[in-house]
C-alpha cells in the first residue's frame, strides 16, 4: 500500500475518535488568550498521541514537532485555538457549556484536523525525511493577533523561512470539497473607532443642541466616498460600519455617538492612505457641523498573499489526494486573518476546507450563532494536510 492510501486508511479508521475530540473543544470554547484550558487539552492529546517535543508559544499556545526518519526539509501546519464571545444557538448534545461564548468560526475544528493530521504523521514517522512542527496558535480573533506573539518567540525565529500551511472551515464548500488561490486571498483589515461628542438635550429644542447622531449619520454616508471615489476601481476595498451606539431617547439627544467598523484592502500603500483620508475626512465634517471627533484606527492585519508556487503544489497534492471534482479555485475574500502575518515573511499556502452539507441544514455562516459543521470534514482535513505535508517534505 502505497503512503497516500495508508494516510487516507489511518484518517478514516481515526476520524470517529477526532469527532469526540472536535465535540470536546466545541463544549469549552475559550475566549482569545484565554485558552487556558484548552491548551492543557490539546497538549494532553498530543502526547497521548507519543509526541513529547512540546513548547509553550504566546502563553496559551503551542508548538510541537515530528521528526522523521532523517533530516530533510521542515514545513510549519498551523491551527487557531480562540474562539467568539457569541451565544451558541444550536440545540446539538455538544452545544457550549461556556454561556456568551462559541466556537463560531470553527476553530475547534482547525485544532481537531491538526490533531488528526498529527496522529496520522507520527504513525507514517518513518516513511519520511524532515520535520514537521506543529503550531497551536492563540488569539487569532483579537488584535494584534497570536500570530504577531508567536513570530516574537525563539521556538518560532529559530526555524528561519519556512513554508506554513493552514487551513480555514468554509460553509460556502460542501464537506469534502477544498478550495485554493494562488497570490492575493485575504484582504487587510483596520478597526475603526469613532466618538462624536456634540451636546445633549431635549428632541424638542434641537437649536440648543449639537446633535452628534445628525452629525454620525452624515459621517457614515460621506465615508463611502474614501472607496466609491477616492480608492482605483481596480483595488478592492470594504469600507463597513457595524456598530452604532446613540445612547439617548426619543425626546432625548444624547452627548455622543460612538461608530465601530472596519477598513479591508489588498494594497498596503493604499491602506495607509485610505486611513489618513478617511480620519481627515470624518473630523472635518463632524467639526464643520459644531462636534468633537475623536478617530482611532489601530493597525490590524495585513493582507494574506499565497505564495504562487507553493499553493500551486498544494493545489496539485490536493487533486490528488481528493480527486479534481472536489477542489475548487477560490475568489477574493475580503475576510482577515492573522495567518497574513506568516505569509508576509514566509512561504506560505492558506487554504479552505468545506464543511457545508445542504441536506443536513449546514449552512449557517462564520460568526454566526448557528454555524455547524458536517463533521465528515474532519477526515478530508486531517488526511488531506497530513498529505500536503508529507509531499512537501520530498
Amino acid at each position: 500500500m502505497n503512503i497516500k492510501d495508508r494516510i487516507k486508511q489511518l484518517a478514516q479508521a481515526q476520524s470517529s475518535e477526532f469527532v469526540k475530540v472536535r465535540r470536546h473543544l466545541h463544549q469549552y470554547p475559550e475566549l482569545s488568550f484565554q485558552e487556558h484550558h484548552t491548551c492543557a487539552y490539546v497538549r494532553e492529546r498530543l502526547l497521548e498521541i507519543g509526541i513529547t517535543e512540546i513548547e509553550s508559544v504566546a502563553k496559551t499556545g503551542l508548538m510541537a514537532t515530528i521528526n522523521g526518519k532523517a533530516s530533510g526539509k521542515t514545513i510549519l501546519l498551523r491551527a487557531d485555538m480562540d474562539a467568539l464571545p457569541i451565544q451558541e444557538e444550536n440545540t446539538v448534545e455538544y452545544a457550549s457549556q461556556n454561556n456568551g461564548i462559541m466556537h463560531a468560526c470553527g476553530h475547534d475544528v482547525h485544532m481537531t484536523s491538526l490533531l488528526l493530521t498529527t496522529k496520522i504523521l507520527w504513525e507514517l514517522r518513518k516513511d519520511f525525511s524532515g520535520k514537521v512542527k506543529l503550531l497551536f496558535q492563540p488569539g487569532e480573533e483579537l488584535m494584534p493577533g497570536g500570530a504577531t506573539l508567536v513570530m516574537k518567540e525563539t521556538a518560532h525565529n529559530a526555524l528561519g523561512p519556512i513554508p506554513h500551511l493552514g487551513q480555514h472551515v468554509m460553509p460556502n464548500l460542501p464537506a469534502g470539497k477544498v478550495g485554493f488561490r494562488s497570490g492575493l486571498f485575504m484582504a487587510s483589515m483596520d478597526e475603526i473607532y469613532i466618538t462624536i461628542i456634540g451636546k445633549g438635550g431635549h428632541a424638542a429644542v434641537p437649536e440648543e443642541c449639537i446633535d452628534p447622531i445628525l452629525i454620525a449619520s452624515h459621517v457614515i454616508v460621506a465615508a463611502q466616498q474614501v472607496v466609491s471615489r477616492m480608492a482605483s476601481p481596480k483595488t478592492p476595498s470594504v469600507l463597513s460600519f457595524g456598530r452604532i451606539i446613540g445612547d439617548g431617547a426619543n425626546n432625548v439627544i444624547p452627548d455622543k455617538v460612538t461608530l465601530e467598523g472596519t477598513f479591508r484592502t489588498y494594497d498596503e500603500v493604499w491602506r495607509t492612505e485610505a486611513i489618513e483620508k478617511l480620519t481627515k475626512l470624518v473630523k472635518s465634517i463632524a467639526e464643520g457641523m459644531g462636534a468633537e471627533c475623536i478617530v482611532d484606527i489601530p493597525r490590524g492585519y495585513p493582507h494574506l498573499k499565497n505564495d504562487v508556487e507553493l499553493t500551486h503544489a498544494m493545489k496539485k497534492g490536493a487533486i490528488d489526494y481528493l480527486g479534481s471534482n472536489n477542489v475548487e479555485d477560490l475568489d477574493l475574500w475580503m475576510a482577515a486573518e492573522d495567518f497574513a502575518y506568516y505569509s508576509q515573511q514566509n512561504r506560505a499556502c492558506f487554504y479552505l476546507l468545506g464543511v457545508g452539507n445542504t441536506e443536513k441544514g449546514i449552512t449557517s455562516g462564520l460568526h454566526t450563532p448557528t454555524f455547524n459543521i458536517d463533521e465528515s470534514a474532519l477526515e478530508t482535513g486531517g488526511g488531506l494536510m497530513a498529505w500536503l505535508a508529507i509531499e512537501s517534505l520530498a
